[in-house]
């Protein structure tokens, strides 16, 4: 009788504290050891009765002591209900379960798993035929590259066979091959037929997944090339599509999938191209700033081009940048020179526009940043390009500065190690990996030494002084005309390297034909535990700007959204140390579970181009592997 008198007294006072509380019991998990905890009640009279004179299940506390398994009472989980009479009726439902308010960190985000693993190395291919000096990854898991069609025999003839005239030397003809798709996966190469010259040539996705490649030198200096993403698919070019030549220009998609064309050898002005067309009218205007940033050799070359959010363009060169309008050719604002050095080629530092966060009220008004690493002093090219060279120690330093808020300064750090020529990267998790490139030294011929092996990994949400960190290094130097690219998998696939005018397999830095995969550290095994899997069979591929997306995952711990975090990734075209068109969003999430994940689209073309890129979903660090989506109106 005195245990029902004690359930009549409590129960109404374990009710309303409950209800008070979150209208059901938690099912969260402690951050120190992701064990389950919470209230499991039955309420049956058995379990009533368990609940008054039992104990609560502790999962891990409790481990080491010895149980009565019979007097112990374990009940299911499921929502706390009272079948009491005197409820409302039309009192809301109570939601689904879910970790508590308190586990919810006040909504931060938890700190990602830490791992004391440094990247691995593995070679994926001995010997792919033709020297990466530019790469595509293609919506078909394809990466396309190719080099320049004057630089004599690669180590791969097409199939099937081809030969064109080589212009400098009448009579001559070259058979060999110059690009070629290469399977992520299996390591597989097909040749691909290249009519006019690649050489130092622009290129990126268009909004249908096509590769569009403007530019290159001599015959191909003003043309556009397309080649759509399929196993047998071939360039289609027109060698005067362009308005102005394009030696060493740069390539970025605009809010409508239009291309805008910055720059180049001589070239001050830019273009407008329309996207999967060979021929179009000319939108061509002047770009002073061409002129006024170019040195006695240059350093303007390849300028570093972003679109921001208000659909204006952001363009560095040498160490100055500028905002314009690019449908007028007005300069809405400049900015402040970046101090010491020139960072363009041929001084060649890195840049790449930070990853951007649409966890934000209004996604639209989002703050962005660019970061701008490494290169070399204006006259480094100077002593480097000629004998007897002089190779002067590359730059350590890197910018950061705020491209679309008023008044913003460069914000300044050092690397662990100078670097030249380096690859700059957007990873899965919003890190940034920094690789290949040389110590000393410029872009050009034979005009670097000192080989960069060590990757840098910069955590850009880590307080200044701690966001660079050394990884394992490669055993292959990757220095002029090398390149890199993030991979569904979330590995880098690492080629090219050739510092000489022609194919030369003896030299001190030889051409290098070899094939390299990086693990970073987010793949260290003991995180394998962590991956989220992006159930992708009858999954959504397409997009549309502002409304919510599902996607479906398999994660076996229960999260919540301080846990995840997805990313979407746009595959940049990458060549002489520039990622053009690289970008990775933060998406808004909407509701996380351990088999769901709702995020809200980017709002418009001007946060994200439209076309194709890399979706994952990243549980504390960890990237699940990456799934192919396409957004548009």
């Amino acid at each position: 009788m005195a245990i029902y008198i004690k359930a009549f007294v409590l129960l109404p006072l374990l009710f309303v504290s409950c209800y008070a509380r979150n209208k059901h019991i938690d099912q969260g998990f402690d951050d120190a050891n992701d064990s389950p905890v919470g209230i499991n009640f039955d309420p049956s009279p058995h379990g009533l009765l368990g609940f008054l004179v039992g104990k609560k299940k502790n999962n891990d506390n409790n481990k080491s002591n010895k149980k009565n398994k019979k007097n112990e009472l374990i009940f299911p989980r499921f929502p706390f209900q009272f079948p009491f009479n005197g409820v409302n009726q039309n009192q809301e439902e109570p939601a689904p379960l879910e970790p508590a308010v308190e586990e919810k960190n006040n909504g931060i985000p938890k700190p990602d798993f830490e791992t004391e693993n440094r990247g691995t190395w593995m070679i994926h291919s001995p010997n792919a035929g033709v020297a990466a000096m530019h790469i595509q990854l293609m919506p078909n898991n394809k990466a396309v590259w190719y080099d320049t069609t004057n630089l004599g025999p690669s180590a791969i003839q097409n199939n099937p066979p081809f030969c064109k005239p080589v212009p400098e030397r009448p009579g001559e003809t070259d058979c060999w091959s110059h690009g070629v798709q290469y399977d992520v996966e299996s390591g597989q190469v097909r040749t691909l037929k290249v009519m006019t010259d690649t050489w130092c040539s622009s290129g990126g996705l268009s909004s249908n997944g096509e590769l569009v490649s403007t530019g290159g030198y001599r015959e191909g200096i003003r043309s556009i090339r397309i080649m759509n993403p399929c196993d047998n698919c071939e360039f289609q070019e027109n060698a005067n599509g362009l308005a102005a030549m394009r030696w060493y220009a740069t390539q970025h998609m605009l809010e409508n999938g239009s291309f805008i064309l910055v720059g180049g050898r001589g070239a001050h002005n830019y273009e407008i191209i329309p996207p999967g067309r060979l021929q179009f009218q000319v939108q061509q205007f002047g770009l002073n700033f061409l002129v006024e940033t170019e040195d006695e050799k240059e350093n303007n070359l390849y300028p570093f081009v972003n679109l921001l959010p208000d659909g204006n363009v952001f363009i560095f060169a040498n160490d100055r940048s500028i905002i314009i309008d690019p449908y007028t050719g007005k300069t809405i604002r400049d900015l402040p020179v970046l101090p010491g050095g020139s960072r363009n080629y041929p001084a060649s530092g890195t840049s790449a526009l930070l990853p951007i966060n649409l966890n934000t009220p209004n996604p639209d008004d989002v703050e962005v940043e660019i970061i701008v690493c490494g290169g070399n002093t204006k006259d480094a090219f100077k002593y480097s390009e000629f004998p007897p060279r002089q190779f002067f120690p590359a730059l350590k330093d890197c910018g950061r500065i705020s491209a679309n808020r008023q008044g913003a300064q460069w914000d300044i750090e050092e690397m662990l190690s100078p670097r030249v020529m380096g690859d700059m990267l957007l990873l899965p998790n919003g890190d940034i990996l920094i690789i290949n490139g040389a110590k000393t030294g410029t872009s050009a011929w034979d005009a670097a030494e000192e080989p960069n092996l060590v990757p840098l990994l910069y955590s850009l949400n880590k307080p200044k002084g701690q966001r660079f960190k050394e990884l394992n290094p490669s055993q292959i130097p990757r220095m002029y005309h090398s390149v890199s690219a993030v991979l569904p998998d979330g590995k880098i696939l690492v080629a090219g390297s050739n510092t000489h005018a022609v194919y030369d397999f003896q030299a001190k830095y030889p051409t290098d034909l070899r094939v390299e995969k990086f693990s970073p550290p987010y793949l260290a095994p003991e995180l394998e535990q962590h991956k989220p899997l992006i159930l992708e069979n009858g999954a959504n591929n397409e997009m549309k700007y502002g409304q919510n997306f599902k996607i479906n995952i398999k994660l076996n711990e229960f999260v919540d959204e301080t846990d995840i975090k997805v990313t979407m990734y746009a595959p940049p075209f990458t060549t002489h140390g520039y990622s053009q068109g690289q970008r990775l969003l933060i998406l808004k999430l909407q509701a996380v579970t351990n088999q769901e994940v709702t995020v809200v689209a980017p709002p418009s073309g001007r946060i994200a181009p439209p076309g194709y890129y890399l979706l994952f979903v990243v549980h504390r660090g960890v990237p699940s592997r990456g799934m192919w989506v396409r957004i548009d109106q």
